[in-house]
């Protein structure tokens, strides 16, 4: 089974409409959030990754499952995985829930391609690789 990291992020009222249901494109930022407190869990500081290795983690692809609505001040439970790991690119996998409940509200994935800041796609640094591997449903690499 996948491991998963979780992270706790409560909806601010700026990420909400009118009737402080949160905006659909906030669900990113949520995203985003889990998936570098996953990467900084694993010891994988992406600002590091950047300067020292001159990786970026480029979103290729993404998609959202929208189940049920948050609202203002809800607390969320961000829950983040590892897909897939390939020589280019990484895969991860989202699931947004209610703390306290556990009630799915949004389910999506980003697909990232590695790029060099000249904007190329790049292998991804072997010791990156290597954490994120062991976090895969199979350990390994498809």
């Amino acid at each position: 089974m996948n491991q998963t990291f979780d992270t706790l992020v409560r909806v601010r009222y700026a990420e909400t409409d009118k009737m402080g249901v949160v905006y659909y494109g906030n669900y990113y930022i949520y995203f985003e959030v889990g998936r570098v407190e996953y990467m900084r869990n694993l010891g994988i500081d992406y600002r590091r990754m950047e300067i020292e290795d001159d990786s970026m983690i480029v979103v290729a692809e993404s998609k959202c499952r929208y189940r049920r609505p948050a609202h203002y001040d809800d607390l969320l439970r961000v829950r983040t995985r590892v897909v897939v790991v390939k020589r280019r690119t990484i895969h991860f996998g989202y699931e947004i829930l209610r703390d306290g409940t556990g009630e799915l509200l949004a389910e999506g994935e980003t697909i990232h391609v590695v790029c060099g800041s000249n904007g190329k796609p790049k292998a991804l640094a072997e010791k990156y690789r290597r954490i994120l591997e062991n976090k895969t449903e199979k350990g390994s690499s498809a």
